[in-house]
């Protein structure tokens, strides 16, 4: 079994090396698919202040600012994504950091959008509870994370994980993220799927 800080630190590396090409990567292609669908659930929300959760390069973020106007976060481990998405965007407060202890104060957030990124968390709990601690009450997470038609496929990968040269920590089937969530106080709603390998859901504090 893969340990956390190496989970981590693998996930950094990884991204550090691909942050400059991320696009045109097979990772930054993966995840386009879900972009219409997030950016679409937030502009349902019509948040005032939108924290990205493993933004990445700022992707999601530069497809909501040129339709939204917000005060918007971004957070991600790899100092070299965080440059690229400074390079891309302004009036975005982004900052390197660990999801696992989020810099910002308690209720601060109307939505947060945590895109392919919660796959790469070692302890998911420990996240959910941060997301929770600086939502808004009646605030909106927004995730979308890969997954794969079968219960029991999810279980083979689940296995090889160990060995992912990317970070990747664990992949969710339908029931285990609603579990999690709800188990964090959460109720899940709107699941569905852009394609067959991929989810995106909503999920409010209970």
């Amino acid at each position: 079994m893969k340990n956390t800080r190496n989970t981590k630190q693998t996930t950094i590396d990884y991204f550090n090396s691909t942050a400059e090409d991320y696009d045109k990567s097979h990772d930054g292609k993966f995840v386009q698919c879900m972009y219409d669908t997030i950016v679409n659930r937030v502009l349902d929300l019509n948040p005032k202040t939108i924290l990205d959760l493993g933004c990445g390069n700022g992707n999601i973020i530069a497809r909501l600012q040129k339709r939204l106007n917000a005060d918007y976060y971004g957070l991600d481990i790899s100092e070299a994504m965080i440059a690229q998405a400074e390079k891309r965007l302004l009036n975005v407060h982004f900052m390197v950091g660990d999801a696992e202890k989020l810099p910002y104060e308690d209720n601060k957030f109307d939505a947060i959008v945590c895109n392919a990124s919660f796959h790469h968390y070692p302890h998911p709990k420990a996240v959910i509870r941060e997301i929770q601690r600086v939502l808004k009450k009646d605030g909106t997470l927004i995730l979308g994370d890969p997954t794969v038609p079968f219960k029991l496929l999810t279980g083979f990968l689940n296995s090889t994980m160990a060995h992912s040269n990317s970070g990747d920590h664990h992949i969710y089937h339908k029931s285990e993220i609603i579990d999690l969530l709800s188990q964090e106080g959460f109720q899940v709603y709107g699941w569905a799927k852009p394609n067959y390998k991929t989810f995106v859901l909503n999920a409010k504090l209970s």
